[in-house]
C-alpha cells in the first residue's frame, strides 16, 4: 500500500495530540493524526475524566486554544441543554458542580467541541484522522524517523505514514521504543536525580497506578445491580498495608497526611455551593465521593430534566496496584485486572456499601454506558497517569518546582519556557507499593529542553512523555499542561520545518529560543506567570 505522506504525523489523539495537530494545522501544515480509541481527547473523553486544573484557570495560566476548548464546552451546554436561567447566565458555568474542577462535564460534550475544532481542517484536506489505530513499527535512520506504521485495531490492516516530523502523543510514549528514542520509565533513584521524594533505589516498573473509570446515576426504587463478578472475593479481600481497610470500602489514605480517611457517599444530595476557591489548600475536595467528580448536577438543568445527578468515578479505590502496563508482556492482563477491580467496586457499591440509614448497598446505582460511549458503563480507555519519558536536553526535577526546596512559592521559571502549568506533585499509590507522594508545588513553566530528545532528531513528545522524573510527572501530567505541551510541540515542529532547523538547534541557541517564544506568544501560549501584587 502506498504510504500516506504528511508534514507532521501526530501519533495519539489525546489532549496533547489534538492540541499538537491544531497548532501545526494553523501553520498550514499537512497533518496525520492517529488515535487508538473511538473518541479523540484522551483523558478528557475516552478516559472520561473531567479536567484537573489550577485555581486561577478562569483568569490566566492556560493557552488561548485550551481556553477556547473550555468555553466551547460551556457554550455547547448553553445551546443544547435545558439549563436553568441562573446556570445559563453563569459566566463560569460548571454543569456538574463537582469539587475537583471549575468545569465538570460529560465527556461526550468535550468530544463534540474537539470535533468542531478539527472540522475545518478535515474539510480542507490538510488533516487525516486514522481511528482506531495503534503504532506497531517505525523506520529510523541515523536518528531521524522516516516512517511510522499503524495498525487498525479491528481489521489488522496496516498503514504507513511518512512525515518530516513525528510527534508521540500516545498515553504511554509508545513511539519511543519503536523509534529507538532514549527514554526512562518508572521511578529514578534519589542518587540519580537528587530528589528528596525519590526512592533510594530506582525501579523502572514502579509507576503510578492506573484506574478504569465508570459513570453512573441513581434511580430510586429500581434494581440495576450487576451480576456478582466471578473474581469478586479476590478484590473483596484486597487490603494494602497502608490503606487502612479493604480497597472495596469508603476508606483510603489521605494524600496529604497518608492517614486512612473514610469518605462519605451521599446519593443525590440537595444543592450546596461547591467548587473549590482554594484548589490547592488543605481541602482536596474529595471527602464526599458523589460530588467530587459529579459531571451533571440536577440543579444545573430545568426541573425534570434529570432523574439523578450523573457522577464520574475516579476514586482511590479504583487505583490498580497490580503492575505496570509499560514495557511488560503482561500489559493486557493488567488492563483486564484494572477493569475487573472497578467492576468489583461497582458491585460492592450496589450490594454491600454502608448507607447512612444503616442499610447496605444502592441497587439503584445505574451504569451509564451511553455517557461514555460503551455498552457496559466503563470508560473506553484506562486513566493513565504516567508514561515513558524521553531522555531530554533538560529534565525537570523536584528541586526546580517544590516550594519547600526552593524556599518560596513564586513561579518556577526557565529561560526557554514554552508554557505554564500549576498542580501539586500528586503521585497516586504505585505499582511498587508506595503510598501517595504529595508535595506542594509552585506555579511552573515548561522548559523547551524538556521537549527535545537527546538524540532523535525529528521526534517530539506531545503528552506526558516529556523530560520529567517520576516525581515531577505528578505535576506535569494534568489536562491543561498536557494540552500546552502538545500545542508547543506542534508549533515547534512547524517552526523547524519553516526554517530547516532541528529542535536541538533551536534549543541550543538563545536567539532561536527567543524567536520561537515570540511565535508561541503570538499564538496565545502563556510562557510566563503574571506577577500579582496586592489585590
Amino acid at each position: 500500500m502506498t504510504p500516506i505522506k504528511a508534514d507532521i504525523a501526530v501519533v495519539g489523539g489525546g489532549l496533547g495530540g489534538v492540541a499538537a495537530a491544531l497548532a501545526a494545522l494553523r501553520r498550514g501544515r499537512r497533518v496525520v493524526l492517529s488515535e487508538e480509541y473511538a473518541w479523540l481527547g484522551g483523558q478528557l473523553t475516552s478516559q472520561a475524566v473531567p479536567p484537573d486544573e489550577h485555581v486561577w484557570v478562569e483568569q490566566f495560566g492556560v493557552t488561548a486554544s485550551y481556553r477556547a476548548l473550555r468555553e466551547g464546552i460551556r457554550q455547547y451546554y448553553r445551546e443544547a441543554y435545558p439549563l436553568t436561567d441562573a446556570a445559563r447566565r453563569d459566566r463560569h458555568l460548571n454543569p456538574g458542580r463537582g469539587r475537583v474542577s471549575r468545569l465538570c462535564h460529560e465527556p461526550r460534550v468535550a468530544l463534540a467541541v474537539i470535533t468542531k475544532m478539527l472540522a475545518p481542517h478535515l474539510s480542507s484536506g490538510r488533516l487525516t484522522v486514522l481511528q482506531p489505530h495503534v503504532p506497531v513499527a517505525a523506520a529510523t535512520v541515523d536518528g531521524t524517523v522516516r516512517s511510522v506504521t499503524l495498525r487498525h485495531k479491528e481489521t489488522g490492516e496496516e498503514t504507513t505514514v511518512e512525515a518530516a516530523f513525528v510527534l508521540d502523543a500516545t498515553e504511554t510514549g509508545d513511539l519511543l521504543p519503536l523509534t529507538g528514542t532514549a527514554y526512562v520509565t518508572g521511578a529514578e533513584s534519589r542518587a540519580e536525580t537528587g530528589e528528596p521524594s525519590a526512592p533510594e533505589h530506582g525501579d523502572p516498573a514502579n509507576v503510578q497506578s492506573i484506574a478504569w473509570c465508570f459513570v453512573f446515576d441513581h434511580v430510586e426504587g429500581e434494581d440495576h445491580a450487576i451480576e456478582r463478578p466471578a473474581d469478586y472475593d479476590r478484590w473483596r479481600a484486597l487490603a494494602p498495608g497502608f490503606w487502612g481497610d479493604a480497597m472495596l470500602s469508603f476508606t483510603a489514605p489521605s494524600p496529604r497526611t497518608l492517614e486512612p480517611e473514610t469518605r462519605t457517599f451521599n446519593v443525590n444530595p440537595p444543592y450546596a455551593t461547591v467548587g473549590r476557591d482554594e484548589a490547592h489548600g488543605d481541602d482536596p475536595g474529595d471527602l464526599d465521593l458523589w460530588v467530587f467528580r459529579r459531571i451533571a448536577a440536577r440543579e444545573t438543568f430545568l426541573p425534570g430534566s434529570l432523574e439523578s445527578d450523573i457522577v464520574l468515578a475516579n476514586w482511590p479505590q479504583l487505583d490498580y496496584l497490580g503492575g505496570s502496563v509499560i514495557d511488560t508482556p503482561d500489559r493486557e492482563e493488567h488492563l483486564r485486572a484494572a477493569k475487573a477491580q472497578s467492576r468489583a467496586f461497582v458491585h460492592w457499591l450496589q450490594t454491600e456499601a454502608p448507607r447512612p440509614d444503616g442499610g447496605a448497598g444502592w441497587p439503584g446505582l445505574r451504569l451509564r454506558g451511553d455517557v461514555v460511549g460503551t455498552d457496559d458503563g466503563f470508560a473506553q480507555a484506562p486513566y493513565i497517569r504516567e508514561s515513558r519519558r524521553i531522555r531530554a536536553m533538560r529534565t525537570v526535577v523536584e528541586q526546580d518546582v517544590a516550594v519547600a526546596l526552593r524556599g518560596h512559592g513564586r513561579p518556577a521559571t526557565f529561560p526557554d519556557s514554552v508554557g505554564v502549568g500549576m498542580y501539586r506533585i500528586d503521585l497516586h499509590p504505585s505499582t511498587g507499593g508506595d503510598n501517595y507522594i504529595d508535595v506542594e508545588c509552585a506555579p511552573f513553566e515548561i522548559p523547551l529542553g524538556a521537549l527535545v530528545p537527546v538524540a532523535t532528531k525529528n521526534l517530539l513528545p506531545a503528552a506526558k512523555n516529556i523530560g520529567t522524573t517520576h516525581i515531577t510527572n505528578g505535576a506535569y501530567r494534568l489536562h491543561p499542561v498536557e494540552w500546552n505541551i502538545g500545542e508547543s510541540a506542534g508549533e515547534l515542529a512547524a517552526f523547524c520545518l519553516d526554517r530547516s532547523l532541528t529542535p536541538a538547534e533551536v534549543c541550543s541557541k538563545p536567539e532561536l529560543v527567543s524567536r520561537f517564544q515570540a511565535v508561541l506568544v503570538e499564538a496565545g501560549v502563556e510562557i510566563h506567570w503574571p506577577e500579582i501584587i496586592g489585590y
